[in-house]
């Protein structure tokens, strides 16, 4: 009977680590062969069959890209917004939540119906643009930071956990002298690491990969951010590469080192390299964060 389970315990691991296996490769290789052309020289893309490896190395895509003049200074916005916006963001939205995981505090109910409201309700662009500008908000760098500082879904989460943390650590605190500011700075921020580290790669992720906001409220080619440039410079290729596929041919016999082609693939490999290397830091809280953020006692 022992030897029957033994078998079938090891048939369901087999089938089991195939399964995940092939999804990982389903999941992995789009990726691979975005890389993949990104760097095989772009008149040999031309002739497909490109799978595991490139035919002809080149990395003429990518040096047509860092060849843009606004490309550098559209990387230290990104990075100064991404690094500026998600501590902000991460702070206001634990402070908020930690109010509202108080089921005592007045006006609780409302308000919290109020940032419910604000997830399936919106003003939309123009009214937003109005009141943006009337905060004199536009053509500045806060345009980043301030309108998206807090998700009420990521609040929701955050609450959600904050409110499964055992109450008699705050009432000992309390006991001992701490006020409501020390018990949320000493006890309940460092018991929420996990749900923390989740909302702020969600918080990360969405600066670094936000374009629409610079595209809309900014003017200024020193406030442009990587994601709007990277998407200027896609644009410009892809009108230059609207063409038939004979005249894409009879291109690559004149050996145009780049294409529309190769320059989205190269664009996005750009865009999505940095942001995956954060991933792994944070990975292990990942799990755990939404997990207990989401389900409520």
């Amino acid at each position: 009977m022992l030897r029957n389970a033994s078998l079938s315990d090891h048939a369901f691991n087999v089938l089991l680590y195939a399964f995940l296996s092939a999804v990982f490769v389903v999941t992995f290789y789009p990726f691979w062969n975005i890389l993949v052309v990104s760097l095989n020289d772009a008149t040999d893309s031309v002739r497909g069959g490109l799978y595991l490896w490139p035919r002809e190395f080149s990395f003429e895509s990518y040096r047509s890209i860092f060849r843009n003049d606004e490309l550098l200074l559209s990387v230290r916005v990104t990075v100064l917004r991404t690094i500026v916006g998600t501590p902000l963001s991460v702070l206001a939205i634990s402070m908020m939540a930690y109010s509202l995981s108080k089921r005592k505090l007045i006006l609780w109910r409302p308000l919290t119906l109020f940032f419910i409201f604000t997830m399936y309700f919106g003003g939309g662009l123009i009214p937003t643009y109005m009141v943006i500008q009337s905060l004199g908000l536009i053509d500045t760098f806060g345009v980043f930071i301030f309108p998206g500082l807090i998700g009420v879904f990521l609040m929701i989460l955050v609450r959600t956990y904050m409110e499964q943390l055992p109450g008699e650590l705050e009432e000992s605190a309390k006991m001992d002298g701490a006020n409501d500011l020390a018990v949320f700075a000493r006890i309940v921020l460092p018991l929420c690491v996990p749900v923390l580290a989740t909302i702020a790669l969600f918080v990360g992720i969405g600066h670094w990969n936000a374009w629409y906001d610079s595209y809309i409220y900014t003017y200024k080619p020193e406030l442009k951010t990587l994601q709007a440039v990277l998407v200027k410079i896609l644009n410009q290729f892809q009108t230059g590469a609207m063409v038939s596929e004979a005249e894409q041919l009879a291109n690559s016999s004149k050996r145009i080192p780049v294409s529309g082609e190769s320059i989205r693939m190269a664009v996005t490999m750009v865009a999505t390299i940095p942001i995956v290397m954060v991933y792994p830091f944070i990975q292990r809280y990942f799990v755990k964060g939404i997990m207990m953020g989401a389900i409520k006692s």
